[in-house]
């Protein structure tokens, strides 16, 4: 009798999971439906219009959980600029192979281009991949700088930037959950902020974005990876007012 209650009692959760389960990948799915992708029905005639920025990132600027859309896509279809999306899933700042960011930056982006704005996406992946941390150089040379590091990768690209290209440059952090490694890395962009004197959109700490993800579960994937909604309602809202901030 008392195997059977037990039994009863683990098939009751187990079917309560999966409930829960078949929701969320329902809720997901509609969350990644047309209505919430970019349309050309929401142009709007603003100062990012024909801005040439590149977007240099991993997973979340690929759009990972939103069927390659993300932010960066809203802002080339409904704000009009022209957006050099160079994102791949899980890759590190951390020169550490092929596809890192500045393998990709080097292959990938013209350097004999014009931009009007490098925005970098500070990758959750380096410490997955137990890359070093590194040390915050006293050189301002590209070359002086340890690339096989995150910080050293990060001042690689901030000196790049700067003598390449010699437009604006802005860091943006990701959601996490509750992550030292993540929040150190994050403390640690400030510290070279004061240094390289680039800007940071900080999404990691933004409030209201928690907040609304709190209250619409479906517009992320997991506590990383926005949807189409999410994008839409949150990302996208955030990177307009501050490109354009940069960008006046």
């Amino acid at each position: 009798m008392k195997y059977g209650l037990i039994k009863t009692a683990l098939f009751t959760a187990a079917g309560a999971a999966l409930v829960k389960l078949s929701k969320k990948s329902i809720d997901i799915r509609r969350a990644n439906s047309e209505i919430y992708q970019p349309s050309r029905d929401f142009f709007v005639d603003d100062n990012l219009n024909g801005k040439k920025i590149v977007f240099l990132g991993s997973s979340v600027t690929a759009g990972l959980a939103a069927k390659g859309i993300s932010f960066v896509d809203f802002l080339r279809v409904e704000h009009g600029v022209h957006a050099i999306k160079e994102a791949v899933s899980g890759t590190t700042l951390a020169d550490i192979n092929e596809k890192s960011y500045i393998s990709r930056m080097k292959k990938n982006l013209n350097f004999d281009s014009h931009y009007d704005l490098f925005a970098c996406q500070l990758s959750t992946n380096d410490q997955r991949n137990g890359v070093e941390m590194g040390r915050i150089s006293k050189s301002y040379n590209a070359e002086d700088f340890d690339t096989q590091t995150t910080i050293g990768a990060i001042e690689y690209i901030a000196a790049t930037v700067q003598d390449t290209w010699d437009c604006p440059l802005v860091f943006y952090t990701c959601l996490r959950k509750p992550e030292p490694e993540y929040e150190f890395l994050r403390d640690k962009l400030f510290e070279l902020q004061r240094k390289w004197h680039f800007a940071i959109i900080d999404i990691w700490n933004n409030k209201a974005l928690k907040k609304m993800n709190e209250e619409n579960p479906c517009f992320m994937l997991d506590d990383t990876h926005p949807t189409c909604a999410g994008y839409r309602y949150g990302w996208t809202p955030i990177f307009v007012k501050e490109l354009d901030q940069m960008l006046e």
